[in-house]
């Protein structure tokens, strides 16, 4: 089996263990991948919603209550970890939406052709950038959102631009 079948059957494994599948389907929602029990809770703070919680205290890993997460994004740039994405699978949409932190320079435009990434680095292929987000407000770490098939939704967690 190749690394990207392999990394997708990975993520639609996750998917199923997502308590909350049906709700990734009503609109974005955020994906915490934090697994570090540091004290650490710029999430919970930039959280406007209140749909993030640490109720293990500060060196525990942060809680997403699905149901309260409108998927605004404000705690992708606020993680220091660069941990959190958001994920929109809405149903009627051909392809699904991944917003993620991006760190690199120079950054890509909106329409612009990239290649999505997995959590390893390895290829899943073409993807569009739809939105690029930058400001003070999200803290020197801009937001890339790419649209990728909907089977990469929960495997796409980074991307390389493409060759000029």
């Amino acid at each position: 089996m190749s690394n990207k079948k392999g990394n997708i059957l990975q993520a639609q494994e996750l998917a199923k263990q997502i308590p909350a599948v049906e709700r990734l389907k009503k609109g974005p929602v955020a994906i915490i991948e934090c697994i570090e029990e540091i004290p650490c809770n710029p999430c919970v703070e930039s959280c406007p919603q209140g749909a993030i919680s640490m109720p293990g205290g500060l060196n525990a890993v942060p809680i997403l209550d699905w149901e309260k997460c409108t998927g605004c994004g404000l705690c992708i740039s606020a993680c220091p970890g660069l941990a959190i994405f958001v994920v929109d699978l809405t149903e009627g949409r051909e392809q699904a939406r991944v917003a993620l932190p991006y760190e690199f320079i120079p950054l890509p435009q909106k329409g612009e052709r990239v290649v999505a990434l997995d959590r390893q680095g390895n290829e899943l292929g073409p993807a569009e950038v739809l939105r690029v987000q930058q400001g003070k407000r999200l803290d020197r770490t801009c937001i890339i959102t790419i649209a990728v098939p909907r089977e990469w939704a929960l495997a796409a967690r980074n991307i390389r631009r493409a060759e000029r």
